[in-house]
């Protein structure tokens, strides 16, 4: 199976490779991704573990991904996108264990085997106005994270940084199936000194699973974005962006949980209409091209159980990205950010009493910030289209558990795009 994996990688990225060249006389574009990881941890000492707990024995894991971008205009303004996605591998410890996993490139899915899906299937218009001024609308199937929480230096874990509270806000609950793709309507206007963006779109039927709930009266997702540009002087530019959310879905309640009798279990307590929301602020700095800087801070109010992305309910950020023209190699860079990950007090108690979430559940909780490390450095391969990025991070109480770790994990990633 791994043979042929790699075979239909082969082949798709010579047909990219014809497409793209043709695509001035076509009028429509064709693009290529490919992704793989590895990452590696040593055993590190814990006091316990439990069922969702991250292993404390040394353990290795693997992810590919295969990404085709079809892009065809439609009329004036209009244009059609048309993006399978092919994905086998898997995270460490199966993606558990962290509530900022360390390979945003993997899913939490148990399967190993390579699997083919739609990851978008949208249909995308744009109105050029006068005075610098746009509309763009969106609907069909995307990522939140296509639209929302954009950040130069600390989005795409492909290619920048790889742990899931850095690639997004770790606390904002993205509506979207296991996968990371959701449903729905997407609205942007877009001025010289002003950008705003929104989305009303489907969360999944239950926490973190596959499959999207269309009962939109019932179940939801609101996103709403506020981008101001800025500069301070003639080299120093950046962004600022404010993110608000609210989730609506039949969601469990940590504190009728923590009410129950023996060990809680948060899927007892599921109702319909219940709401998660959440704020969050991500600026970025850049500096001639030579330096950059980022930060973002995140809050979700953490009554409800985390419902799509990650179990994180607090979130704060510090990065810096180098670019290789500094030291003469112009298609490289390098970046290293530090962040803290937390819980609110409901979620807490609920872990410490041995309740378990998609992602953490070590059993007990001797609570702790999750704080993690990450360093990484793309390197550009002479003559040709693969970039190779060494990676590390070191995780301080994974899964916010004082009594296990810290956990130094190494990582390579091998990139390609057409």
């Amino acid at each position: 199976m791994r043979s042929n994996l790699f075979f239909l990688c082969f082949c798709l990225t010579g047909w990219t490779v014809k497409a793209q060249s043709d695509s001035t006389h076509r009028q429509w574009s064709l693009h290529f991704q490919q992704t793989a990881v590895y990452q590696y941890h040593a055993a590190f000492d814990a006091l316990y573990s439990g069922d969702n707990s991250l292993q404390n024995k040394e353990e290795s894991a693997m992810s590919l991904t295969s990404t085709l971008f079809f892009d065809a205009p439609l009329w004036k303004g209009a244009t059609f996108t048309f993006n399978p996605e092919l994905s086998g591998g898997k995270g460490l410890s199966q993606a558990k264990g962290l509530g900022g996993f360390t390979n945003g490139e993997t899913f939490r899915i148990g399967n190993p085997e390579p699997v083919v899906y739609v990851a978008r299937l949208l249909l995308e218009q744009n109105f050029d106005l006068k005075n610098q001024r746009s509309i763009k609308l969106v609907i069909g199937k995307f990522g939140l994270a296509d639209y929302f929480d954009f950040n130069a230096y600390s989005h795409d874990p492909r290619v920048h940084f790889m742990n899931w509270s850095l690639m997004n806000q770790g606390s904002w609950d993205y509506a979207a199936n296991t996968r990371g793709y959701t449903s729905g309507f997407y609205a942007e206007y877009k001025t010289a000194p002003l950008e705003l963006r929104a989305s009303f779109s489907a969360v999944p039927t239950s926490a973190n699973g596959p499959d999207l709930d269309y009962q939109y009266d019932k179940a939801n997702g609101i996103n709403v974005e506020l981008t101001k540009p800025f500069q301070i002087n003639k080299d120093w530019n950046g962004f600022l962006r404010v993110l608000a959310y609210r989730n609506q879905a039949g969601m469990g309640n940590y504190d009728l949980a923590n009410a129950s009798q023996g060990v809680p279990d948060i899927t007892s307590t599921r109702s319909p209409f219940r709401t998660k929301y959440g704020v969050g602020l991500n600026v970025e700095l850049s500096y001639s091209d030579i330096i950059g800087l980022f930060a973002r801070y995140g809050w979700s109010d953490g009554k409800n159980e985390t419902w799509a992305f990650t179990e994180i309910d607090q979130s704060i950020s510090l990065g810096f990205h180098f670019w290789g023209k500094s030291w003469h190699r112009e298609q490289d860079f390098a970046g290293i950010a530090v962040v803290a990950n937390g819980l609110s007090a409901s979620h807490q108690k609920y872990q410490q009493l041995g309740g378990n979430g998609f992602m953490i559940g070590d059993g007990n909780l001797n609570y702790g910030q999750e704080c993690i490390v990450e360093a990484f450095y793309s390197f550009q391969v002479p003559h040709s289209p693969f970039a190779l990025s060494p990676n590390f991070q070191w995780v301080v109480n994974p899964g916010y558990n004082i009594d296990r770790g810290p956990v130094s994990v190494w990582g390579l990633r091998v990139h390609t795009e057409f």
